[in-house]
Parts: C-alpha cells; structure tokens; sequence
C-alpha cells in the first residue's frame, strides 16, 4: 500500500509512471482508465476523475442495453465522477512501474451513484455502525487454471481446453506443485498489492485451485477480492496460461465465493455469547435475517444465468435455505469457536460482485436484528435431503423474487432494485435469444 508522499516520490524517482484509476462495475470487473503518474497527481488526486455512465448500463459484451433509469440515449450517456479513494492506493507488481487506487463513483454535485456496487455496499456499512458494528469479511473464491491463454480459448469457442491439472487435485501437494509456479506469482503479486495472503489449495475440478486471504472489514476486503480477480487473470495471461471464475465451466464441480462474515462492536466480536452452541442473541437474530431474506437476495449472490447452474444436490453448492454447526451441506455455515466465531455464506459463485453480495449479507443479517427475529434449530445431517426451503434455481425466479423484496427496497432504495432487476432482465433476454451447442447436439441431426 502507498501513501499519496510515497507515490510523490516514486514518480519522481521514475520508479512509477502508471496509475490505474479504476472502479467496480455491475458485473463485478474492474473498469477505468491508465493515468500518467505526473497527470494523477496534478489532476486526478485534486479534481477527480470522469467516465462515461454507461459503465453501470451495460451488459456483458458491453452493448448499451434499455431499461436503465441513470444511463440511456435519451439521457445523453453523460459522464459521472470517479473519486479516488487514496486509503486504496497501492503498487501492481505484475505491471511494470504502475499503481492502482479504487474510485467511489458520484455525480457531479458529490451525490453518490446509487447503483454503483461500491456506494451500495457502503450504505449497508453506515447502517451497520448506526448499531456500533463493524462487519469483518473474507471471500474464499475459486477459479479453474488452463493451459491455453485467453486469446487460444477465444479461437477455439471455448471448446476442448486443456486442464492444468488432469484429476481432482483437492488438497494434493503433488497435484498443485505441477501448476506452482504460477500460483506463486498470483500469491506473491498479491501481496505485493497490499493483501495479506494465507494460503493456496487444489480443488476438485480438473485445473480447479483457491488462493486464501486473511479476513478484514468488509469494504477492504471487497476492494482487495476486485484487484485479486483481475491480476490473476493477468498473471496466467503473462504465463500463457487462462483462468475463469466463471460459476460452472462444465458438468463437475463449479466455482464457488463463499463469505465468511462476523460483526464487530467496541469489545470484539459480538457473536459469541452464553446461548445455546455459544452464540449472542445479536448472532442468533443475524443468522435467522440471512434464512429470512436468502430467496429474495439470491440475487445478489447468484447475479448470470449461468450462477444457477451449481445449485446441484451433493455438488457441495447449497440447494436448502437452512444453516447448520460446521454442515457443507447447508446454504449458511456456521464455523469457528469465540473470538473466531462466524457465518459462512456458501450461496456466492466466483461470478460473484462482491460488493452486491455482501451488501446483500448486512442488510439481511440487520433485518433479523432490527425485528429480533428467532432462529431456527440448525439442520442435522445432509440438508440436501431436508424439507427446507430451496435455493432458487433460476435467474428468472432470483430476479422476480428480487424485484418484489420489500427488505431489499428498504436497504437499497428502488432505483437500486431497479437498476439490477433490469441488468437481470437484459441477461435472460440476452440467453432466451440464444442458441446453444447443447441445442445444435441434440437436435441438427435427430429432431
């Protein structure tokens, strides 16, 4: 990490001629522009940044799509602020004399983007200490490692990559020391970047691996997970190699984000106590808040079409909205002991915007505290065959099931509810106008 005096005398000293300037957009990818160091210092850090609005109104491919109240023809597809946060400010290792800093997105009279996932998460935070809490956070995301860069994988569609690892390497010394070298450069240009990393592991998709940070307050930890989910992609493309977090590449085991979160007041964290299992009334009424609102944010946790494809029975992906004592089994986990003490969210996908999904998880959890709900006994044993409520299982339920939520108004505002049911919205449209290799398999020759 960079103070603004040590960034001074790194351009100075010609050892930094690059600054990053970016934010996170709607679909949880870094987007800015590259600032000449001497241009950020003498105009940026002073007077801010522009781009153009439609950086929050796009989908995917970025095309301008309809439906967006903040961005459209009619509106001119403007320009909004981006204002350095300089707490962020940090050097790229794996670029050559370049620096980064995060933006909070805001019109020009100061006003916050309402849509803008960072602004959305730090409403959630201001309503958080309202209460005297802080809200610690830590996103355990996988990804699977391919030996073809990104540019072979686009020729080939996608098709007949190849693996960096040909078996299930789950906690395989063996199997991940054949891809260690390049797991050593994402780890330690990570921690170049400012993130306190803690471990790396295999997984048990052919290729699948998941790079560990230590836990911090949750914004920290939502801006760390943004730089961490573009660096790594360059790093594998520096190697020659490619990597997705995409939610379900194939038919086994898809990539996950699971979020821990604990809250923190003056004393600590607050979810120990003396009730039952060793929980506080304030855990109890945070994690009944999570099963209450689950359906109607999964959403947020579950943003593509393709989110839904790792709701599987026994994928070790949740399908029952129920929660359990150490239970992989069930859609919250709870794990740790006193000061440790946690929920583990394990509904996210590595498609997931972490801003989105955590914001999610506050104003879920501050429900069941501001209303006092009770909480259920835990789930025994395998919840994939209780009687619990489902995980949704399409985009189209999520989206519908989001855009009816009166929590989500309450802690969002409507323009936010809008604004994402109709990036939903346009990925459903985008999907029902496809046509799919699965649809060419099965019916060009015997339909």
């Amino acid at each position: 990490m960079l103070t603004l005096e040590q960034l001074r005398a790194l351009v100075v000293a010609g050892d930094v001629d690059t600054v990053l300037v970016a934010f996170t957009d709607g679909q949880g990818r870094l987007q800015g522009k590259r600032c000449a160091a001497a241009h950020f210092l003498d105009e940026v850090v002073p007077h801010a940044a522009e781009a153009c609005t439609y950086l929050l109104a796009v989908d995917v491919e970025m095309n301008t799509v309809p439906g967006y109240a903040m961005s459209s023809w009619e509106r001119g597809y403007g320009d909004f602020v981006l204002r350095p946060d300089l707490s962020t400010l940090r050097m790229i290792p794996w670029h050559e004399a370049t620096a980064l800093v995060l933006c909070d997105v805001v019109w020009g009279d100061g006003a916050p983007v309402a849509a803008s996932p960072r602004q959305i998460l730090e409403g959630q935070l201001d309503r958080l200490a309202e209460h005297g809490l802080i809200a610690d956070v830590g996103t355990e995301l996988e990804f699977m490692l391919f030996a073809d860069t990104f540019e072979a994988a686009w020729r080939a569609n996608y098709q007949d990559l190849r693996p960096a690892n040909l078996y299930n390497v789950d906690y395989s010394l063996l199997g991940t020391a054949r891809v260690e070298p390049l797991l050593r450069r994402i780890r330690n240009g990570m921690a170049g970047a400012g993130m306190i990393v803690e471990s790396a592991k295999g997984e048990c998709n052919l290729g699948q691996h998941e790079i560990a940070f230590r836990y911090a307050d949750a914004l920290t930890t939502c801006d760390n997970h943004s730089i961490y989910k573009t660096g790594a992609k360059e790093i594998a493309e520096q190697a020659g190699m490619s990597l997705t977090f995409m939610a379900k590449y194939d038919e086994r085991e898809g990539n996950s984000c699971h979020i821990h979160v604990s809250l923190r007041g003056d004393d600590g964290n607050v979810f120990p106590g003396a009730g039952e299992h060793g929980f506080s009334p304030v855990f109890e009424h945070f994690i009944a808040g999570q099963l209450a609102c689950l359906r109607e944010l999964t959403y947020l946790y579950a943003p593509n079409v393709n989110s839904y494809k790792r709701y599987a029975d026994g994928s070790f992906a949740p399908t029952a909205v129920a929660w359990g004592l150490d239970n992989r089994t069930c859609a919250l986990r709870v794990v740790g002991h006193g000061p440790a003490l946690r929920v583990e969210n394990r509904v996210p996908g590595g498609d997931v915007n972490p801003y989105l999904a955590v914001a999610a998880i506050i104003a879920a959890g501050l429900h069941g505290i501001e209303n006092e709900l009770p909480l259920d006994p835990p789930c025994e044993g395998n919840a994939y065959r209780s009687d619990a409520p489902r995980v949704p299982s399409t985009l189209r339920e999520a989206a519908e099931l989001f855009a009816e939520s009166a929590v989500a108004e309450s802690a969002f505002g409507k323009e936010v509810v809008d604004h994402y049911t109709n990036a939903a919205r346009v990925e459903l449209a985008a999907f029902d106008a496809a046509v799919t290799d699965w649809e060419r398999r099965r019916g060009f020759e015997r339909l």
